[in-house]
């Protein structure tokens, strides 16, 4: 069974700044594109950075030039280090990511448990 758990979420002020973190666990041949998702409630889930088993990201449009998302493919590990936080950026960050299994097997999506992130003064 794969596994994605997210950690490092928490309070911080204003302007601030947080380091999320997800391990993939489990039987995994191949993981494909990684991704972080955040979801306020009451409103629907959005994505807020990819990034391709090669390294090329992508950012919402509100995150750039704050928020870097980084992969270590050796560790199966995926990053996010949000900078210059705002308090509309509260939310529940979900690690996402298409992984294969068995080398015949197509590429399925796995969702982390998600890790709150409070940005508040």
């Amino acid at each position: 069974q794969v596994q994605l758990v997210e950690s490092g979420g928490g309070l911080v002020q204003p302007g601030g700044s947080l380091r999320l973190s997800c391990a993939a666990s489990g039987r995994i041949f191949s993981i494909n594109v990684m991704g972080w998702y955040r979801q306020d409630p009451g409103k629907e889930r959005e994505l807020v950075a990819s990034i391709t088993s090669s390294g090329g990201p992508i950012y919402a449009d509100s995150v750039k030039g704050r928020f870097t998302i980084s992969r270590d493919n050796a560790k199966k590990m995926l990053y996010l280090q949000m900078n210059s936080l705002k308090p509309e950026e509260t939310a529940v960050y979900y690690c996402h990511a298409f992984i294969k299994s068995d080398p015949s097997d197509r590429f399925v999506v796995v969702w982390g448990q998600g890790t709150l992130v409070t940005v508040s003064s």
